[in-house]
């Protein structure tokens, strides 16, 4: 998701100070050589290390086009995944054969792990969206960024039933290169954006078709999302956009790894 006034994202004002202490122990186990090898200091744990620890790192900068070529798009849908507008957004995809990559909150994914193993039989990719979706993570210490990007994609890949999550997109795209490259670390390819729909801010259906249109052009990979609020806007404007792009002659891919 995009910044949206600083500060905390949504996701951290609501999940806040309960999953502060809770997360933290959680993290605790997880908080392994894993980040040490990401280039920052990290507390040790005694714990075994996390399932997936022998997968293989990836680049480490920021990916932005996509793996179908230099007229590919790449659909990405954030914070989900929501049991009222992830299935919808699903739906969607189906109907016009489109495969997208869902980067999502990590108690989201927990607390709707039916939805997460739905958008992984359907093909689609996963993508680590930390666990609070702070936009000012980029602020806080290497522990803290380690926490929500290991936590998130410990969550991500249980609810998935073992698939792990190929991407990791920071909130508001508060990277650092500490955080960037831990994620690589772990075989998540740093992800950003080139159009920002701005259907978090629902502007209207009309103005979220427009703003795609008119961004296009900046590059291939496209932002929506599928929870944060009312989405009716988003799926309205997926109707829309989606064959439009067929039409055009664009294919739809997935980001580079």
């Amino acid at each position: 998701m995009a910044r949206h006034g600083g500060g905390r994202g949504w996701y951290g004002k609501v999940l806040g100070a309960g999953l502060g202490v809770t997360l933290l122990a959680a993290g605790a186990s997880v908080w392994t050589a894993q980040a040490d090898s990401a280039g920052g200091s990290s507390p040790r744990a005694t714990a075994p290390a996390m399932p997936g620890s022998d997968v293989k790192p990836v680049a480490a900068t920021i990916a932005h086009s996509s793996d179908v070529g230099a007229h590919g798009v790449n659909i990405t849908i954030d914070d989900g995944p929501d049991p009222t507008w992830t299935p919808q957004v699903l739906d969607l995809l189906r109907e016009y054969g489109v495969k997208a990559t869902f980067c999502m909150i990590g108690p989201q994914a927990q607390a709707h792990p039916d939805l997460v193993k739905k958008v992984v039989a359907a093909g689609h990719r996963l993508c680590d969206h930390t666990v609070s979706h702070n936009t000012a993570m980029d602020k806080a210490s290497q522990t803290y960024q380690s926490q929500q990007i290991l936590d998130a994609e410990r969550m991500i890949t249980k609810a998935s039933g073992g698939v792990r999550p190929m991407y990791y997109r920071a909130p508001g795209g508060a990277f650092t290169p500490y955080s960037r490259k831990l994620a690589s670390s772990r075989g998540m390819r740093p992800l950003g954006w080139n159009v920002d729909s701005k259907d978090f801010e629902r502007p209207g259906t009309d103005a979220i078709v427009a703003t795609v249109e008119k961004e296009l052009p900046n590059g291939p990979t496209l932002l929506f999302h599928d929870a944060g609020g009312d989405r009716t806007q988003t799926v309205e404007a997926l109707r829309r956009v989606l064959p439009r792009l067929k039409e055009q002659g664009y294919s739809f891919g997935f980001p580079v790894r």
